[in-house]
Parts: structure tokens; C-alpha cells; sequence
């Protein structure tokens, strides 16, 4: 049986920066075998013909900082406290919405209870379960007194602890080969506080060096990676020196910690979720949280010295990608590319910038940057097919509606509406007109 697609009439959106260009792209197996800017340059016989009427033909996303584990919980708390049963439900629903919601890879940034992100990379990897290509995280590794030392003494087991607390180099090594023997393929460690949690605000640091030293040395022995809550400058110089990869948030910055960020530019990312102070600020009146407490809270301070931080990095070329803390209340989940429209409004990208930010760069913080990331010859078939154009309108990333095709790996996670499915599009799209007439 012929399983080979081809899309026709496609502008194709290759995600390396370059304009946009009128093609066709051939995926046979789950890799693209072919990317021409002509319909007749391929035409193989016994092939799925797909008329994309002009769609857009672009990678598929990059979420550099999930959470799957977050239940749209306004609090910590919340998020601890579902059982575990519940939670690995929980996150197997989240990680198919995320998939059909075009993020075809995303980066654990840690989950809520010690091996959920293990267990839902392991059953997306087996096919058990549908999902994005995923990198699983530890919990949240935190000292005492510090952001994610949320342990509720009457709760019966200790994998309900939010964070999981260290006291020293030792107890810092002794949890971080726990986490190791689990098969995850990152060590997240809370570098700083956050505004979130008053005892330890986000421009404070709570680590010391020979913890983040211990727990760097197992890491790497072992061939993995270390991610950080970094929002202080402090925090983000501390996780620079001990070669920590991922940096998250990165609100605050000085000279000096520009100047190592970018010294260290072809190694680190950024992923800083802006995306959740906007929305404390913003948004989260419903949930108890009025403008004027976020403000008291410290958030305003922090949004205003994030954007100068992160605007200063972009200019420098740093790589700072999407992503963020998706899955509290007021970030619900799935919502991830508005990333992409802040990244524009409010750093200092263009469009094409931030559209690179989701794509080449996601293929290289995936550690498979010739394969995922692109849409180009010999790459992995993870491929969105989108009814407008992303760069004249960031927003319709996130509208559902808009995604006509979802593939990964070769295989659709969202088909586009062929013959009898018209009904999913809206009524007088172009692509819904050129499907009839293929149909």
C-alpha cells in the first residue's frame, strides 16, 4: 500500500527565516522526501493528493517549557493535591490537545509527581497514547523555604509534594540520581524565587553553588540535561557557570549576565513564559487576583524588567523560544502560541522571527536540529497546515478552526477535511472550496 502524501498548491513556510514560497511537498513514510517549488516536479503514482488552495505548509511547533502535569489549578496547591491516578489521566488528555493544537514537540520543564512525565513520554513513545515528541522532566528540585517547598504535612505520601526539597550537596545528589534511575531526560532545579510564593520572591536566589554542583556532575555523567527556574540575575549567572542548557524566565538581567548569555549563545536557551505575567496582571481577577495585588505581588516590576531583559537578548542573538507555565487557571492550556504574538508586540521580533523561534529553534532545544524544525528534504514529517497566513496574523495559530492538518511522524493527529469532514471548516474558506472540487 502507497502511504505517500503529497501536498499540492501549498505556500510552503519552511521555518529557517527565508520568505515564504509557492510549492509542493511530498511525505512518504514519516519523513519528507521531497520539498519542490512546483506541482509538477512531483507527482508520484498511487499517492494521497492533498490541494492545500494556497494553505500555508509550515514545521510543526515547539513548546519549550511544559507543563502536561498543571491542571489548570489557580494554586500550587491545586496542582499537587490531584490524586495520582487522576493526574496520569490528566496528563495523557493534555498532551493529545496538545498535539491537535499543532505542538508537535514540547520540552517537560517538570511535572507535579515523580514519574509522570516519564510515563507519558514512554506510553506517546509506544503508541499508547497520542502526543507530541516529548522530553520528560524531574519535579521541581527546590530547597527549604523556596519556590516549590509546597510539602502539606497531612497528606499521606510524599509524591504529593510539589517540589521536592534538598539540604546540601548530598541530599541534592541522592534526589537527583532518583530522578535519573527513572529515565527522565532533564533535571529541573529552582535556581530563584518566584512572585508567586511571597517567602521567596523572583528576584532572590536559594541555591548554593556546590548543590547546583552536585547536581550538575550526575547529570552530565549520565549524558543529560539540567533546566532552571532562573528569574533573578543571580540565579541565571549561577546556572551559566555550572553549564545548565535551559534557562527559564530570566526576568532580570544586568550587563554581565547579558554578556555571559550571549557568550554562551550557541549552547543555551531561553524560554522565559511571559505569558503568565501578562495574565497575572491581566487576567486573573476571576480567580482572586486583581491588578492592583499582582502589582503588590511584584509582577508589574517583574514584567517591565522581563521585557527589557529578554528585548536586550533577542537583540544580542540569543535563542529565546516559546513557552511557559500553560495549565494554571488563568493560562490555560494550549493557548501557548500567544507567545508568539508577545514575542512581536512586546520584544522586538518580527513575525518570521518569532515563527523561527517555535521552529528551527525548537528543532535544535529538541537535540535534533537535522531532522526536526524545518520543512525540507530527509526531515521528520511533523507538519502543520494552516488556512491563512501566519505571518500577516500570528493569531490564528491559536485558533482551531485554522489548523486544517496536524501531522507528526508521517501520520496525521488531525486529518484535513477530505470528502466528508467539510463540516470542520469554516463555510467559505478557500481550502474547503479547493477540497470540494479535488473530492
Amino acid at each position: 500500500m502507497n502511504t505517500d502524501i503529497l501536498f499540492t498548491n501549498v505556500r510552503i513556510l519552511d521555518g529557517s527565516g527565508a520568505l515564504p514560497y509557492a510549492g509542493s511537498v511530498l511525505v512518504s513514510g514519516n519523513r519528507i522526501r521531497q520539498v519542490g517549488r512546483s506541482t509538477a516536479a512531483i507527482s508520484p503514482a498511487g499517492a494521497t493528493v492533498i490541494d492545500g488552495a494556497g494553505a500555508t505548509l509550515m514545521p510543526g511547533l515547539c513548546e519549550a517549557h511544559t507543563h502536561f502535569s498543571w491542571n489548570d489549578a489557580a494554586t500550587l496547591a491545586g496542582i499537587q493535591t490531584m490524586p495520582l491516578e487522576e493526574h496520569v489521566l490528566w496528563c495523557a488528555k493534555v498532551a493529545k490537545r496538545y498535539l491537535q493544537a499543532g505542538w508537535t514537540s514540547c520540552v517537560g520543564a517538570a511535572c507535579a509527581k515523580p514519574r509522570l512525565d516519564v510515563v507519558i513520554r514512554n506510553a506517546i513513545n509506544a503508541g499508547q497514547i497520542p502526543g507530541p515528541r516529548y522530553l520528560a522532566a524531574s519535579q521541581e528540585i527546590t530547597v527549604p523555604g523556596g519556590l516549590g517547598d509546597e510539602t502539606l504535612p497531612h497528606l499521606p505520601f510524599p509524591e504529593f509534594s510539589f517540589g521536592v526539597n534538598v539540604n546540601g550537596a548530598d541530599d541534592m545528589r541522592r534526589e537527583v540520581r532518583r530522578f535519573l534511575k527513572y529515565g527522565v531526560d532533564s533535571i529541573k532545579l529552582n535556581l530563584s524565587g518566584d512572585n508567586f510564593t511571597p517567602q521567596s520572591p523572583a528576584d532572590t536566589t536559594w541555591m548554593t553553588d556546590a548543590e547546583v554542583a552536585a547536581a550538575m556532575q550526575e547529570v552530565k555523567m549520565r549524558g543529560k540535561r539540567g533546566v532552571a527556574h532562573a528569574r533573578s540575575a543571580a540565579s541565571v549567572k549561577q546556572a551559566l557557570r555550572h553549564g545548565i542548557e535551559i534557562i527559564y524566565h530570566a526576568s532580570y538581567t544586568d550587563t554581565e549576565t547579558l554578556d555571559l548569555l550571549e557568550a554562551a549563545k550557541d549552547t543555551v536557551f531561553v524560554a522565559p513564559g511571559i505569558a503568565i505575567l501578562y495574565a497575572l496582571l491581566n487576567e486573573a481577577e476571576p480567580w482572586g487576583i486583581t491588578r492592583a495585588q499582582a502589582t503588590e505581588m511584584g509582577y508589574q516590576h517583574e514584567w517591565d524588567a522581563a521585557l527589557e531583559s529578554l528585548s536586550k537578548m533577542h537583540k544580542r542573538g540569543i535563542r529565546v523560544l516559546p513557552g511557559g507555565d500553560y495549565g494554571f487557571a488563568f493560562t490555560p492550556h494550549c493557548n501557548n502560541a500567544r507567545d508568539l504574538e508577545f514575542f512581536v508586540r512586546y520584544l522586538g521580533m518580527t513575525p518570521m522571527e518569532a515563527i523561527r523561534s517555535a521552529t528551527l529553534y525548537g528543532g535544535q532545544i529538541m537535540m535534533r536540529p537535522h531532522e526536526l524544525g524545518l520543512v525540507k528534504d530527509g526531515y521528520l514529517a511533523d507538519l502543520l497546515l494552516v488556512d491563512g497566513d501566519p505571518l500577516a496574523n500570528l493569531a490564528i495559530l491559536r485558533d482551531p478552526k485554522r489548523l486544517l492538518a496536524v501531522m507528526k511522524d508521517g501520520v496525521f493527529a488531525k486529518a484535513p477535511p477530505l470528502a466528508a469532514g467539510f463540516d470542520r471548516l469554516p463555510p467559505d474558506t478557500a481550502a474547503q472550496r479547493a477540497w470540494g472540487r479535488a473530492a
